[in-house]
């Protein structure tokens, strides 16, 4: 799917069909393009029918408010979102430390994958997709999605938030299957989580940027114990 914001092609993904405009914007919102531009609207194919591109490209507006994009170089494969980027200092430069917050219950968030699970119908049915879901203070599902490419997992979730002008989720932990990459840590930091849950082992890069956010990071959960990489402590 290629993604538009105005008349710029910035992106173009491997992608599950389905929740595509919520893709384009979380997308936008992650790499910091749209710069808190508000979204005036989301369509397929500005340039004519949407069947006449078989609904493979979304295009995202803002009216022009947002600053000219500068595009990723190549496509965004199903197993890194990240690669081709110019640089990765310059995905984490322009987000401030998140604000104090209030410490996350570590038995919820260990917990948290059983929720995961729970809203993955499409892993369930074909052990090929990867899950994403917001869940707040009291355990509960704010919104979950699935993708082959666990990046677009979730773009989708950040940008159904960002729709429901649900950011920053200061107040949500974002849990999502597979690793937890650098990837995962910046846009959960960008979307304004304070705590980031991983299935997988983290990266080395992955922990040293969720200490710099200030951000919670729990990972490699197995039986219902896990490590708690940021702060600097085991669970």
């Amino acid at each position: 799917m290629a993604i538009h914001l105005d008349d710029a092609l910035v992106a173009t993904t491997i992608r599950t069909p389905g929740h595509d405009f919520e893709l384009a914007v979380g997308f936008c919102h992650s790499e910091g393009l749209l710069a808190g531009a508000p979204v005036t609207g989301i369509r397929y194919c500005a340039t004519g029918p949407a069947f006449g591109t078989d609904f493979n490209v979304v295009t995202v507006d803002t009216g022009g408010r947002a600053p000219e994009p500068t595009p990723r170089l190549g496509s965004i494969s199903s197993s890194c979102g990240l690669c081709g980027a110019e640089a990765i200092a310059e995905l984490v430069e322009r987000l401030p430390a998140l604000p104090p917050h209030k410490p996350w219950p570590l038995e919820l968030l260990v917990g948290a994958t059983e929720a995961l699970t729970a809203n993955q119908p499409l892993f369930a049915a074909t052990g090929g997709a990867h899950g994403a879901i917001a869940l707040d203070r009291a355990g509960s599902v704010v919104v979950g999605r699935e993708d082959i490419g666990r990046h677009n997992a979730v773009d989708k979730v950040v940008g159904r938030l960002l729709l429901d002008q649900a950011l920053p989720a200061r107040d949500l932990a974002l849990i999502v299957s597979g690793r937890g990459s650098f990837e995962m840590v910046q846009k959960a930091w960008a979307a304004g989580f304070t705590a980031l849950v991983a299935v997988s082992a983290p990266s080395s890069l992955a922990v040293s940027t969720a200490r710099r956010a200030g951000m919670t990071l729990v990972a490699f959960i197995r039986d219902g114990v896990g490590n708690i990489y940021s702060p600097e402590q085991l669970i």
